[in-house]
């Protein structure tokens, strides 16, 4: 067996929901459902776009270390639990989480009103603002990765990790303090630090009364 070397700060992590641990990982005897099942979790995690589903080709051999017969077991038993869901629509076939919203994805598909969208399936690397989030801050919530994706649209990338060093820097580690400073930034002009050659020495201007009160917030 060979050594795992551990996990590292660069990679970003996957959420899963409580349920798969307090109610149905117990139930699940079967190594080839349980593979397929994270897997499913993890790839649908990293798809882009409305259309988050998997059609059996996307389990791949050699990564889950199963065989193709192995797979569609799995994928049967995943079903059949209840874990995933299957649709079809003519000769196409994907597999579903079985969540509020692959729930709603099933129903798009069984009308046909997905193909438009079902373009992009293909796992993607989250972007530098979710890692210096996770690695500095906390676990990120749904809720919190609209917020971080809302603010990729909004401010210059460049500004990101200089705020959440300032964050760091005061441990002040919450996402409404990091926003405020890049909000403060666009609105009177990022070049007030322009010519400080430590730009967290110069954090302390970010404890004023335009920030205090996220300074004790969790």
């Amino acid at each position: 067996m060979p050594n795992f070397n551990g996990f590292t700060s660069s990679e970003t992590f996957t959420q899963f929901p409580d349920s798969l641990f307090n109610n149905v990982l117990k139930e699940i005897d079967d190594v080839s459902e349980l593979k397929v099942v994270l897997y499913s979790i993890w790839r649908i995690d990293h798809i882009e776009g409305p259309f988050r589903a998997l059609c059996e080709s996307d389990f791949e051999t050699e990564s889950l270390g199963l065989s193709v017969k192995q797979i569609q077991l799995g994928l049967g038993k995943a079903v059949k639990r209840g874990i995933l869901l299957k649709a079809e629509y003519e000769a196409d076939v994907f597999y579903f989480l079985n969540s509020p919203r692959g729930r709603l994805a099933v129903d798009a598909f069984s009308k046909g009103d997905w193909r438009a969208s079902a373009q992009n399936t293909a796992p993607r690397q989250r972007s530098n603002i979710f890692k210096l989030y996770e690695d500095n801050v906390g676990a990120l919530t749904p809720m919190l990765s609209d917020m971080l994706n809302e603010a990729e649209k909004e401010y210059p990338v460049t500004w990101f990790e200089e705020a959440f060093e300032i964050a760091v820097k005061r441990n002040i580690r919450n996402w409404k303090y990091i926003e405020a400073i890049l909000k403060r930034w666009k609105e009177k002009g990022k070049d007030e630090s322009a010519n400080q050659s430590d730009t967290v020495q110069d954090a302390k201007r970010y404890t004023d009364s335009e920030f205090s009160e996220f300074i004790q917030r969790d």
